[in-house]
């Protein structure tokens, strides 16, 4: 009999290769593949299980909505899209507008469309950037190796260093409609720009009277630590797009717009059959209501400073550093090994993905418990020693069971050229919604 993984290399399009490994089940932060093995996840995902796999929130909500109304189109109104637009406006403490689609790149797609309204069409993005697979948005990516085999792609757009305020401020004119950032680079190996380089957009674009747009479709949610990492710096967008981790698993994207920005779409302007469905809405409520009520955004930065603490701790020569924010870690290594590393780490029983060649990246349910993460960084120095066997170095102590949360939103370092399913460390604190 065949295995999943061969059925899938016999019938699947051949854009992702054929992964190694077939998921059969899971519950919170661990999963379990055909052989009945488990293994940590430390992807989520690529950071969109939020609350982890199968918790009893999501399934209870999906359950109760599909059994009473699922899709209506957007011909109609429902409650669970007006519901997840009132929560997450107040997320971001500003009267606006939301526009729901399926994913982060027909979001992107929707603040691309959005911006056009402005009669300009010069937009600004940075290099290393991703913002999606579909034409709109891979014109954005600012990554060749994706973009190129695809051109020409559509718009006027400019591709400035990530980080470099002087760069941003040269490309930005009276004539740019947009500038659009990440506020860490999720697919370009977990890359934080220096302190202050948000609030330096934001003041650049206004001078120019153009839309400053942040992707948080991997960074939203909860993942840094805060609803949206950009709230770390106090900087106010006009556009926010989200997905990954707001539907918990289900296929949904956001657009939120503020101020004049929130006007800019009129009737038949954009639409989407999908976009805000009842049943991945219901889903979000419960993640982000979830989020509040036990406190995961403090959990994160708990969680996240102990790995990044961790990890530091080893000592180990392949490791040059650790960024991000949060529950969103980039393993920077001293040379393009981070595949075989990952190989390491999945035979040991933990799931991590080798975004860049030299950078791991972590972004595993914001429910990961204290537990987990140091079952992870016992196990990681000889995942490391198996990828590069001359640099092992005996492994450290473990970490201590209290650190203290991180003061800034993450720690910019220079681009690189046993499981457990049991919760034991419920967090107590909860932000609640503005």
């Amino acid at each position: 009999m065949s295995t999943l993984v061969e059925r899938w290399g016999a019938t699947m399009m051949d854009n992702y290769g054929t992964p190694p490994l077939a998921l059969v089940a899971g519950a919170g932060a661990v999963v379990v593949d055909e052989t009945g093995r488990e293994y940590v996840d430390l992807l989520g995902g690529i950071a969109v299980n939020a609350l982890g796999h199968a918790h009893p929130a999501v399934v209870a909500a999906v359950s109760k909505q599909v059994a009473t109304l699922g899709h209506v189109s957007n011909l109609f109104v429902a409650e669970p899209p007006v519901a997840l637009a009132e929560l997450l406006l107040a997320l971001a403490g500003r009267p606006g507008r939301v526009f729901f689609a399926n994913s982060g790149a027909e979001a992107n797609e929707a603040a691309f469309k959005l911006s056009r309204l402005t009669g300009r069409t010069h937009v600004v993005a940075a290099q290393g950037g991703f913002h999606g697979r579909t034409m709109g948005a891979l014109a954005l990516t600012g990554q060749p190796a994706k973009a190129d085999p695809f051109r020409p792609l559509p718009g006027d757009v400019t591709h400035v260093e990530y980080g470099d305020v002087a760069a941003l401020a040269a490309a930005v004119t009276d004539a740019t409609a947009m500038v659009i950032l990440e506020p860490i680079q999720g697919e370009n190996g977990v890359v934080v720009p220096p302190a202050g380089y948000l609030a330096e957009a934001r003041r650049i674009t206004a001078a120019h009277g153009a839309l400053l747009v942040l992707d948080e479709v991997q960074t939203g949610i909860g993942r840094t630590g805060h609803w949206f990492a950009h709230q770390a710096e106090g900087v106010e967008p006009d556009v926010v797009t989200l997905a990954k981790g707001l539907g918990g698993g289900l296929p949904l994207g956001a657009c939120l717009a503020f101020g004049r920005a929130a006007e800019l779409l009129r009737p038949g302007s954009h639409g989407t059959t999908f976009g805000g469905n009842p049943i991945s809405c219901a889903a979000a409520l419960a993640v982000v209501s979830t989020i509040a009520h036990e406190g995961l955004l403090d959990h994160v930065k708990r969680i996240g400073e102990r790995l990044r603490r961790g990890i530091e701790a080893l000592g180990h020569p392949l490791v040059t550093g650790v960024r991000g924010a949060g529950l969103l870690l980039g393993i920077v290594l001293d040379r393009p090994v981070a595949g075989p590393v990952a190989t390491a780490l999945r035979d040991a029983g933990f799931l991590v993905n080798p975004v860049q060649p030299g950078v791991v990246r972590l972004a595993p349910p914001l429910i990961l418990t204290a537990g987990q993460a140091d079952a992870f960084l016992a196990a990681l120095p000889a995942a490391l020693d198996a990828a590069v066997p001359d640099a092992a170095v005996p492994a450290p102590a473990a970490p201590d069971a209290a650190v203290p949360a991180p003061a800034v939103p993450g720690t910019a370092v220079p681009a690189p050229a046993a499981p457990t399913s049991a919760a034991t460390d419920a967090p107590t604190t909860t932000e609640a919604p503005a």
